[in-house]
C-alpha cells in the first residue's frame, strides 16, 4: 500500500513539473524568435526643406519647370523661362515632403511599374539638395478607390500608396508656381511712393516713425492709410485665367486710373493701372506683359486708389497715442488746468485727482480729429492745450478757436487748419468740467 501511494505521489509531481514546463515554453519567446510588428505606413522619403537647393517638376505632357532657391525663403523659376516664383507655394510643396508618409507598401519588389502608372508617371519631381544629391519622386495613377495615389522613388524597389492630397499638393503647373504679384517686392523694402492720377502727384517718403507726405506739400501723414496703399499694391495679382492678348487689347482702350512708382532697395518699379467698366488692367515694369488684375485684389486696389490727398493726411491733433502723457496744460477764458502724471496717479496743484475723470479727458484729447481741412477762419484762438509725453521728450502744442457751429484747431509750427465738429469740441469741454479731485478715505 505504501509503495502504491509513493508511486502516485511521484507521478503527480512529474505531471506538475511537465505542466509548468509546457506553460513556460508557450508563454516565453526569446528576442530571436519574437516577430517584430511591421511598419504599416513607412516614410516614402524624408526631406529637410532647408537643405533643398532646387526642384524640377514635370507634369505629363508639359515641359519641366525648374525652381532654384534664391534666398532662405525665396525661389526663382529658371526653366522653361525665368520668372519670380510663388515662394509660399514652393514652401508648401516642401513641407509635404518632410516627411512624405505612405499609407501602405503595395509591393516590396515591383517588376511592372506600368500597372501602377509609374512607367509614364503623371508627375515627376527631382529634389536636389545643397550636397548636389538628387531624389527622383514618381507619382502614378490613383488607386481604384480614388482616395490614394501610387508612389515610387527611383532606386527603391518598393511601390507605395500615399493620400490623394499628396498628388494635389505636388502637381503644380508653371502658372501655379509663378509669383502672380504685379509688383513682386517686399513692402518693407520700399522707401518712397509716387501716386500719379487725375493730374495730381502725391509723393510719400518713409521716415523713422512711418511716412511723410512730400508732394504736393509736406503734410503730417496717416501712416495706416499709406501702409494700406503699399500693401494693396505689393499684393495685387494678375489673373492667370485671362488671356494675355485680351488683357492687352482691353488695356489699350481702358481709362487710366493711376501710375504708381515705387523706389526701394530692390530698385525702381512702375505700375500703370487702367479700368474698363468694372475690370482693372495693369502693366508692370517688374512683370513682362499686360494683365487683367485678379478680381480678389482689384476691388481693394480700386478703393485705395480712389483716396484723395486728404484721406492720406493725419487728421489727429495729437500724436501721444495710447500711452498716457506726462503733463497736460489746458487754458481758456473759463478754465486753467495743469495735470501731471506720476506713476498711476494724476495730480493738479498738489491735489490727487480722480483717475476716471482724468482718463475721460485724456481719451477726449486722444480722439481729437479733424472732419476736414480748411484754408481760413483761424484768427483768434481761445483755447490752448500743451501735452508733454515720452518722458518729456515730446511736446505738442495746439490752439483752438471756436466758431458758430464747430471749431478750428492748429498745431504749433504746422500751417494746417483742422476743422472740428461741434460734437467733438463739446465732448472735450464736458470732460474738462467733469474732472474732480480724488475722494478722500474716511477714518
Amino acid at each position: 500500500m505504501a509503495m502504491k501511494f509513493r508511486g502516485l505521489l511521484i507521478a503527480a509531481v512529474v505531471l506538475l513539473v511537465l505542466a509548468g514546463v509546457l506553460y513556460w515554453s508557450e508563454h516565453r519567446k526569446t528576442p530571436d524568435t519574437a516577430t517584430p510588428a511591421a511598419d504599416a505606413s513607412p516614410a516614402i522619403l524624408k526631406i529637410d526643406p532647408a537643405t533643398v537647393a532646387s526642384l524640377t517638376l514635370t507634369q505629363k505632357g508639359a515641359p519641366p519647370v525648374t525652381l532654384v532657391r534664391s534666398g532662405s525663403a525665396q525661389w526663382q523659376i529658371t526653366a522653361p523661362n525665368a520668372y519670380p516664383a510663388d515662394s509660399s507655394t514652393v514652401s508648401g510643396m516642401l513641407s509635404n515632403l518632410a516627411p512624405l508618409t505612405s499609407q501602405r507598401v503595395v509591393e516590396d519588389q515591383s517588376s511592372n511599374l506600368a500597372q501602377f502608372g509609374l512607367s509614364d508617371p503623371s508627375v515627376e519631381l527631382d529634389i536636389t539638395g545643397k550636397n548636389n544629391k538628387t531624389t527622383h519622386l514618381l507619382l502614378g495613377d490613383d488607386t481604384p478607390t480614388g482616395d490614394a495615389v501610387y508612389v515610387a522613388v527611383a532606386g527603391d524597389p518598393r511601390i507605395f500608396t500615399a493620400a490623394s492630397y499628396t498628388k494635389t499638393s505636388l502637381n503644380k503647373s508653371l502658372s501655379d508656381l509663378r509669383d502672380k504679384r504685379l509688383l513682386p517686392i517686399e513692402a518693407s523694402s520700399v522707401s518712397s511712393i509716387d501716386l500719379i492720377r487725375k493730374g495730381q502727384d502725391i509723393g510719400f517718403a518713409r521716415v523713422q516713425n512711418g511716412w511723410q507726405i512730400e508732394k504736393p506739400k509736406p503734410y503730417r501723414t496717416d501712416n495706416f492709410q499709406v501702409d494700406d496703399l503699399l500693401q494693396q499694391l505689393t499684393s495685387a495679382k494678375w489673373d492667370p485665367s485671362a488671356p494675355a492678348a485680351d488683357a492687352a487689347k482691353n488695356f489699350a482702350h481702358a481709362t487710366p486710373v493711376a501710375t504708381i512708382k515705387l523706389t526701394g532697395s530692390a530698385g525702381n518699379d512702375t505700375l500703370e493701372i487702367r479700368k474698363d467698366k468694372s475690370d482693372y488692367y495693369a502693366k508692370s515694369s517688374a512683370v513682362a506683359g499686360t494683365w487683367k488684375i485678379d478680381s480678389t485684389t482689384a476691388s481693394a486696389i480700386g478703393q485705395v486708389l480712389d483716396h484723395s490727398l486728404d484721406d492720406f493726411r493725419n487728421k489727429q491733433l495729437f500724436d501721444f497715442g495710447y500711452t498716457d502723457p506726462d503733463k497736460i496744460e489746458y487754458h481758456s477764458a473759463a478754465t486753467s488746468l495743469v495735470l501731471t502724471h506720476t506713476g498711476n496717479d494724476w495730480w493738479s496743484n498738489g491735489k490727487k485727482m480722480d483717475a476716471d475723470s482724468v482718463s475721460m479727458f485724456v481719451t477726449g484729447l486722444r480722439d481729437l480729429a479733424a472732419t476736414k481741412f480748411v484754408d481760413s477762419g483761424f484768427t483768434n484762438p481761445e483755447i490752448s492745450i500743451n501735452i508733454t509725453s515720452n518722458s518729456g521728450k515730446k511736446i505738442e502744442k495746439v490752439a483752438i478757436q471756436k466758431t458758430n457751429d464747430a471749431a478750428i484747431a492748429k498745431r504749433e509750427d504746422d500751417p494746417t487748419l483742422y476743422s472740428l465738429d461741434a460734437a467733438t469740441i463739446n465732448s472735450l469741454t464736458d470732460s474738462i468740467a467733469a474732472i474732480k479731485a480724488a475722494a478722500t478715505s474716511k477714518k
